[in-house]
This record gives structure tokens, C-alpha cells and sequence, in this order.
């Protein structure tokens, strides 16, 4: 016999579905919330410590409301003989900003033979590339530097920007796992127009690829400014440091001062902040789509 089911008790069993969602909902948001307060809670500190005095950095118990709030920090930190920070920004920047190029340019192109280019040994090739990324970078330091140092290299920004130039196995991964996935009707339509690879590369398949891109440069670029083993490794001159190196030596040269150091380092980590809420965009996008795409 069919069960008989009567009105009030569907509705109960509604309203009890219901409850059970919200409940899981809010307990989802707690977890979510509390996982979130361990990664701001740092960087709350570190604010909050950089507008403090020196006599208030180690008070027991922490205050977390400097007094008074010492603005003037920063621009002692800034303007200090041990912290030249336009010079070290200039330097993280020239850095930073050419090896990007180089990794979008150089990643592009390799991607674009892997992915879209039909050749002998490419599958060889491609697994190859991959393999590197299971070598450590300490193994091949020494042989690296050796290299470098017999090019008459170290001492400049030359080993930190030219060997992005010839590709990145990550990114060179990444960028052919999403242009698999466009339509090969578009390349067969180019060339049957007469376009060749180049032009199919820059004029109809970058374009689509700008979200991947973006993924690629921001990468990358963070990577580089907060990069501190390869300017310690090839930079002589401190005229030539990047943002870390000089942080590292403001921290060194006349002993911490904590007020003073957290102001310096907050201000070395403002620029990403900045450039990640620019970049959320098509950042969020670009890692989405390329994990739905890139299977």
C-alpha cells in the first residue's frame, strides 16, 4: 500500500531540510571565518605594530591599540640612510617588470608549439620540460653559478632576467593545458587565409588567453618581488638590491628595530596588495577557467 503522507507532516519535514541547510551554512561561514582570522591576524599585527613606539612593541599584554599612533614611522623607515626605498623600488621593479615580460613572451610561444604545432618528438619534449619542475633548484645552484660567473655575469641582473626568456616549465604547462582547449576551426580557418604561426599566435589565440596570462604575470611577478636567494646570490653591489636584500639590511645594519622594521615591511608588501585587488579579477578568472579547461 502507498504511504499516505499528510500536509503538516511535509511541511515538517520541510522546515527541518531547511534548518539543516542553515545550520550547515553557518557552521560553514564559523570554520571559513575562523580560518580567515589566522592569516589576518598576523598581518593585523604588523600594522598595528608599525604605528607603534618602540617602548609598546613588547608590553605584556600586547597592546593593540598603539598611543599614540606614530605615522611618523614610516616616513623614518622610508627616509632612512640603511632603507633607500625609491632606489631599492627602482631595482625590484627593473627586475621584476623585464623577467614578467620575458616568462609571458617565452612561455607563450613554447606553449603554442606544444599545444597547437604538430612536430616529431614533441610529446618527448613536453615531458622533458615537465621533468625539470621534479629537479630542486639547490641542485642545480652550483652548476648555475659556475655558468653565470664564466659569462662574466654575476654582479648584474643579467642571471635573474635573461634565463626567463627561455621559458618556464609551470607556466609553459599551464599556458598549453588552456590553449588546448580552443576551437583548432580558428587556426584552420587562419591558415587557410594564409596567416602563419606567428600571426595565429598574436592576433587570434593570445587574446583569447588573456585570463591565463594574467595567472602567468601576476605569478610570476610576486614571485620576483619577493625573490631574496637570487639577489643575494649574483647582486655585489648594494646599489643593486631589490626590496628584500634591503629590507634584510636595514634589519641587520643597526639592529631591529621592530617599529621601524614592520613599517619598512608593510611598505615592501603594500605594492602587492595593491596589485592583487587590480588583478582579482582576472586573476580569479584565469585560475577558474583553467582548471575547468585545462583537464
Amino acid at each position: 500500500m502507498r504511504q499516505r503522507v499528510f500536509p503538516a507532516t511535509a511541511a515538517r519535514r520541510h522546515m527541518y531540510v531547511q534548518a539543516r541547510k542553515k545550520m550547515f551554512a553557518l557552521l560553514t561561514h564559523v570554520l571559513l571565518s575562523a580560518t580567515a582570522a589566522l592569516f589576518v591576524i598576523p598581518f593585523l599585527w604588523l600594522v598595528i605594530t608599525s604605528l607603534k613606539p618602540l617602548d609598546q612593541v613588547f608590553t605584556d599584554p600586547p597592546r593593540w591599540i598603539p598611543d599614540p599612533i606614530m605615522w611618523q614611522n614610516y616616513v623614518e623607515a622610508l627616509t632612512s640612510p640603511a632603507f633607500p626605498f625609491l632606489r631599492l623600488l627602482r631595482n625590484t621593479l627593473f627586475y621584476s617588470v623585464f623577467s614578467t615580460l620575458g616568462v609571458v613572451i617565452s612561455c607563450s610561444i613554447v606553449a603554442y608549439a606544444f599545444a597547437r604545432m604538430d612536430f616529431w618528438g614533441r610529446d618527448v619534449l613536453f615531458g622533458i620540460t615537465l621533468s625539470t619542475m621534479m629537479l630542486p633548484g639547490i641542485v642545480t645552484l652550483i652548476p648555475t653559478y659556475i655558468l653565470f660567473r664564466t659569462f662574466g655575469w654575476v654582479g648584474t641582473y643579467a642571471p635573474l632576467i635573461v634565463p626567463y626568456y627561455f621559458g618556464s616549465a609551470f607556466n609553459i604547462f599551464l599556458l598549453r593545458q588552456f590553449l588546448m582547449t580552443i576551437p583548432w576551426d580558428l587556426t584552420d580557418a587562419a591558415r587557410v587565409d594564409g596567416a602563419n604561426e606567428f600571426v595565429i599566435l598574436w592576433k587570434i589565440l593570445l587574446p583569447l588567453v588573456k585570463p591565463a596570462l594574467m595567472v602567468v604575470a601576476v605569478f610570476h611577478f610576486m614571485w620576483t618581488w619577493n625573490d631574496f636567494m637570487g639577489p643575494l646570490i649574483y647582486l655585489d653591489d648594494a646599489s643593486e638590491y631589490p626590496l628584500v636584500l634591503g629590507l634584510y639590511a636595514f634589519q641587520t645594519r643597526f639592529g631591529v628595530q621592530w617599529h621601524l622594521m614592520m613599517a619598512a615591511a608593510l611598505s615592501v608588501t603594500f605594492p602587492l596588495i595593491v596589485l592583487f585587488f587590480l588583478a582579482q579579477r582576472q586573476f580569479i578568472e584565469g585560475i577558474t577557467l583553467t582548471g575547468l579547461k585545462g583537464v
